[in-house]
C-alpha cells in the first residue's frame, strides 16, 4: 500500500524514533510495513525511506541503490532493509554530494558526510548484521539513519546554504509544495 510521505514541519520528522524490541516484535507486521515503505519509496522515485517519513516513529529504513547502477556500478543489486541500525564506526575521510529528500521535495544541498561507515543492524528476519558501507551506499544509509534521530539533510548544510533554504523550508512546512506522490503535513 502506498502511504503518504510526511513533509518537513511534521513533528514525527524531528522526533527520535523508537527502538524495535526484536524479542517481542511481530515479523509479519514488520514485513508488511517494509513492503508498504518500499512501494511508497518507489512510487515517489526515491532511493531510500525511513519509517518516520511515513508517520511511524520506528527505527526502520530501506535503501535501494539499484537505480544508480549506471553511475555507481557497485550499487547494481544494493538493497537493504534495516531495523535498529547503529553506527559502529565512521571514517575521518569525507565526501561531498548534493542530496535531496522525499520529505523536503524540490530542495537539494551539498552535504559533507563520512565516506565509509560500519553499521550494525537487524534485517526483516531479525538476523543481526555488521556491514561496511562505502561511497554512495554509505551516504544513502547515513541520510536515512538521520531520519531515525530527528535530523534532516539540510541540518548538515553549510550555514550560508541553510540560510538560503529558509524560505523554501518555511513553504514546505506550510504545505506549499507540489509533488507527484501523496504527502501529508501534520502539525
Amino acid at each position: 500500500m502506498i502511504l503518504p510521505i510526511y513533509l518537513y514541519g511534521s513533528p514525527v520528522l524531528r522526533k527520535e524514533a523508537s527502538l524495535i524490541d526484536i524479542q517481542t516484535a511481530e515479523k509479519e507486521k514488520i514485513a508488511a510495513l517494509f513492503k508498504d515503505m518500499y512501494e511508497t519509496m518507489k512510487h515517489a522515485d526515491g532511493c531510500g525511506i525511513a519509517a518516520p517519513q511515513v508517520g511511524k516513529s520506528l527505527r526502520m529504513l530501506i535503501v535501494d541503490g539499484s537505480d544508480f547502477e549506471d553511475k555507481f556500478p557497485e550499487l547494481k543489486e544494493f538493497y537493504r532493509e534495516m531495523i535498529n541500525p547503529e553506527f559502529v564506526e565512521k571514517s575521518e575521510e569525507t565526501s561531498t554530494y548534493s542530496e535531496g529528500c522525499l520529505s523536503l521535495p524540490n530542495l537539494d544541498a551539498d552535504i559533507v558526510r563520512p565516506k565509509k561507515i560500519v553499521v550494525k543492524y537487524f534485517d526483516k528476519d531479525f538476523q543481526e548484521h555488521t556491514e561496511t558501507f562505502d561511497d554512495f551506499a554509505s551516504r544513502m544509509v547515513q541520510h536515512e539513519m538521520d531520519h531515525l534521530d530527528g535530523t534532516v539533510f539540510t541540518d548538515h548544510a553549510s550555514p550560508i546554504r541553510r540560510k538560503m533554504l529558509e524560505g523554501k523550508l518555511r513553504g514546505i512546512s506550510k504545505g506549499c509544495v507540489r509533488t507527484h506522490y501523496k504527502v501529508k503535513l501534520e502539525k
